[in-house]
């Protein structure tokens, strides 16, 4: 996997073809944390003039940006009306009960996120997303995310979650189906 054919701009470009305007939702280079925001309403929850929802992934990271659309494929029509689809979050520096919590609800939108790592012939790890605290062993959840993977590979991913896929793959000249021997449990 060559990283460095993957430019945010067509990460982008993918994205807002396939749901700019059915879905009124635009990807856009943030800074230095990620946030989804419905129209008309600015990162401190004040109103805004943005007449569309936008997902705003960290730095300019491709791998942000792939994070941060698996949550908005998860989400469902009344989360993507609210701030970061209304679900909690607990900074860097979670215990192991918490850190447990927070992989919980990460187990669908990583392991969307892997496969359309995976359709886009890019490199996926698993994310703890708790730098400064103790993540403890997260083979069960590395382990919970494939397992979610395989279910999305017999039974199909959601809708708009294979739109993307779909379009990724074209893109990227990649394998159009979800092949469980690109899936390497020992490699994220």
């Amino acid at each position: 996997m060559n990283q460095d054919n993957h430019k945010i701009e067509d990460i982008i470009r993918i994205f807002d073809q396939c749901f700019a305007e059915e879905f009124n939702t635009r990807l856009e280079r943030g800074g230095d944390y990620p946030i989804y925001l419905p129209e008309f309403l600015d990162e401190d929850g004040v109103p805004s003039e943005r007449p569309y929802n936008v997902i705003l992934f960290a730095h300019g990271y491709y791998s942000s940006a792939l994070h941060e659309i698996a949550h908005w494929l998860v989400a469902g029509k009344e989360r993507r009306k609210l701030e970061d689809f209304g679900y909690w979050y607990e900074p860097d520096g979670r215990s192991a009960e918490r850190q447990r919590e927070f992989e919980s609800v990460e187990v669908k939108p990583q392991a969307i996120e892997w496969i359309l790592a995976t359709a886009a012939n890019f490199r996926y790890f698993a994310s703890a997303d708790n730098l400064t605290g103790n993540a403890g062993d997260n083979s069960a959840f590395k382990q919970a995310v494939y397992a979610q993977v395989k279910t999305y590979a017999e039974k199909g991913l959601p809708k708009r979650a294979e739109i993307l896929r779909q379009a990724l793959s074209a893109f990227y000249g990649t394998e159009n189906r979800i092949d469980l021997a690109r899936f390497d449990l020992d490699k994220i």
